[in-house]
């Protein structure tokens, strides 16, 4: 991406003067585009982790909430607007410690655990196989499983397997239809472990790579089923990791490599607060999320020197902003608020998602209800929908269309000796012929003019309509007393004129464009 980058500094009386740049310009070639920004980058996850299943998602059939078959409806009403492509179940740490037949079959004679990995709390699985993927059916979206490599056996995955999508005889499809459910299910993406360099065993790279060769030989292929398997990656920028991955499973065996990258203010020990943070906090956070750029380019080299033909997508299965917990809340359910400057991180990240569509084909923002950097939050039968929750339904628009090759020329956003571009940006165009431009302006200071030059656009091309999100503070947020304070909003400061599109973006602010 070329970026010409201006910064007029004047020293006066030992004093350095900075005067920013307030326009950016961008390059958009509209007919022009080689790889398509797949839907499932758009991806959610729902980890048995503090509210997220129970008093989040599942309520039972029982329960004075609206549901269907004990899934909240306004959840799922609002899950089904996003148009979610993919759902990932049961974690996360909790995978590893989950043993799947404790989750079928009636529910008052289901076994119970305890959840050692997050609060100590009972786990009486009540929302188990059928559960999840009869809720992933009304939802219209495809199941995303992680198998038990840490504490479970290669049988325990094989079965689980055959007890979901074969339509064999077998005692495991026999056991299924006594359970309820006749006909298999559609299970195309299956993880083979989660963070198996950590919670999931603290296996060496080389360690996990001869263990997932076992476990996946022995996840089948039943009937039309095919099975999308993907291994567990690395932590973050752990290059080792990776390059055993590439180098020692065959690619027969691997549809993909999964990497787990969370966004922090400052560092581990301190992750920062949700909100009540300073505007210094709010440039560490956005300037660390900028990291994934950085870090796609790093694993694409090195997957692109065993796979070349790019047959192997990186999968992003957990991803996100990670605070402090909220004062007062349980540490182990890891609940936090949601504000503006995590819509703007979200925009931001899922942009370089697109600019990385040759190699990047799922991700998984961690995660849906109540955890971490969700979506939704709950309490009791109220609901709220976050700052978060809105861009993607912004980028909806993006799903499964092209990736545009843009070049940008952006102003600098600095803070403290440090810069990062002020404005990030993806464009893509639809398979019926929109062209969608999502923008997102990190200077929580300054307005920003942005003009697109529209290289190939149709001379008939009209500029269709725009929405935005933006709010008064960088940490505004909604709360369930007042749920609105950030929402999406139509945006009326865009305009087209001969293939050239201009918009005034506020300051913070996340906006998409649609032309046709």
């Amino acid at each position: 991406m070329k970026r010409n980058f201006l910064i007029l500094l004047l020293l006066v009386g030992g004093f350095t003067l900075t005067v920013a740049q307030q326009k950016a310009e961008i390059v958009i070639n509209t007919d022009k585009g080689e790889y398509q920004i797949s839907k499932h980058v758009y991806g959610h996850f729902s980890e048995h982790l503090g509210r997220c299943i129970y008093g989040g998602l599942w309520v039972g059939e029982d329960s004075h909430i609206p549901n269907i078959n004990g899934v909240r409806k306004d959840i799922i009403d609002a899950l089904k607007h996003i148009k979610i492509p993919n759902l990932r179940w049961p974690g996360g740490c909790f995978a590893d410690e989950y043993h799947w037949m404790d989750g079928i079959g009636p529910r008052d004679q289901r076994a119970k655990m305890v959840n050692t990995h997050w609060g100590g709390v009972v786990e009486d699985n009540s929302f188990g196989t059928h559960e999840f993927l009869d809720l992933c059916e009304v939802l219209e979206t495809e199941p995303y499983i992680c198998g038990n490599m840490g504490s479970g056996s290669v049988e325990e995955m094989s079965k689980w397997v055959e007890y979901i999508t074969s339509d064999n005889e077998s005692p495991m499809t026999n056991l299924r239809k006594e359970n309820g459910r006749e006909k298999p299910w559609k299970v195309r993406f299956w993880g083979v472990g989660n963070e198996n360099w950590g919670c999931g065993g603290n296996m060496t790279a080389e360690g996990y790579a001869e263990n997932y060769r076992r476990y996946a030989t022995y996840c089948r292929n039943y009937g039309d089923n095919r099975l999308y398997k993907i291994a567990g990656g690395p932590n973050s920028g752990d290059t080792h990791w990776m390059t055993v991955m590439m180098k020692n499973i065959p690619h027969g065996l691997m549809r993909g490599v999964s990497v787990h990258n969370y966004t922090v203010t400052n560092h581990w020990g301190d992750k920062g607060n949700a909100t009540g943070f300073t505007e210094d906090d709010y440039f560490s956070l956005l300037y660390n999320g900028f990291n994934m750029d950085s870090l796609i380019t790093r694993h694409s080299k090195i997957m692109d020197t065993y796979d070349p033909r790019k047959r192997i997508a990186m999968v992003f299965d957990e991803w996100g902003a990670w605070y402090n917990v909220e004062p007062g809340t349980n540490p182990g359910f890891l609940y936090q608020q949601n504000s503006l400057r995590d819509a703007i991180l979200a925009g931001t990240i899922l942009n370089i998602f697109h600019k990385h569509a040759d190699r990047v084909k799922i991700a998984n923002i961690a995660q849906l209800v109540n955890v971490l950097q969700a979506l939704i939050l709950t309490e009791g039968d109220k609901m709220l929908l976050t700052p978060t929750y809105h861009i993607f339904d912004m980028y909806k628009v993006h799903h499964d269309a092209t990736m545009l090759p843009i070049e940008l020329n952006t102003p600098l956003y600095s803070n403290k000796g440090r810069s990062m571009d002020a404005i990030s940006a993806s464009a893509s165009r639809d398979k019926d012929g929109k062209i969608h431009v999502s923008l997102v302006n990190l200077d929580p200071n300054n307005s920003i003019e942005v003009n697109c030059d529209l290289k190939g656009l149709d001379s008939k091309a009209k500029f269709v309509s725009a929405n935005i999100v933006t709010a008064d503070k960088i940490d505004s947020h909604n709360t369930f007393d007042n749920p609105n304070t950030v929402e999406l909003k139509e945006f009326k400061d865009a305009s087209l004129k001969n293939q050239k599109l201009q918009v005034k973006m506020p300051a913070k602010s996340v906006v998409t464009v649609e032309i046709l």
